[in-house]
């Protein structure tokens, strides 16, 4: 499944154009590599999403063949790690 689709289907982006504007700007890598919207998503690979006011690292669990109920989307990912970026004025 392709990277921009599986974002919109798991929640974590809420718009397949927003994560392919995500992939455009170079926010989104996966398994250390800036991705591309088009990528394929398979089981394993690791996916790192820097948002504007956090980092995201996620484990892909489970690639759907179709879209699925809001409910079941958290069983697609694990998350990682989510680090907080600290504001200018914060530091």
């Amino acid at each position: 499944m392709r990277l921009d689709k599986f974002l919109k289907i798991s929640r974590i982006i809420k718009r397949r154009t927003e994560a392919k504007k995500a992939c455009l700007t170079k926010c989104i890598k996966v398994n250390g590599r800036i991705a591309k919207a088009g990528d394929e998503v398979k089981v394993g690979d690791r996916i790192e999403i820097n948002f504007a006011d956090r980092i995201l690292q996620l484990k892909v669990l489970n690639v759907p063949l179709k879209n699925i109920p809001a409910k079941e989307a958290s069983s697609l990912l694990e998350v990682i790690k989510e680090t907080k970026i600290k504001k200018e004025e914060e530091k």
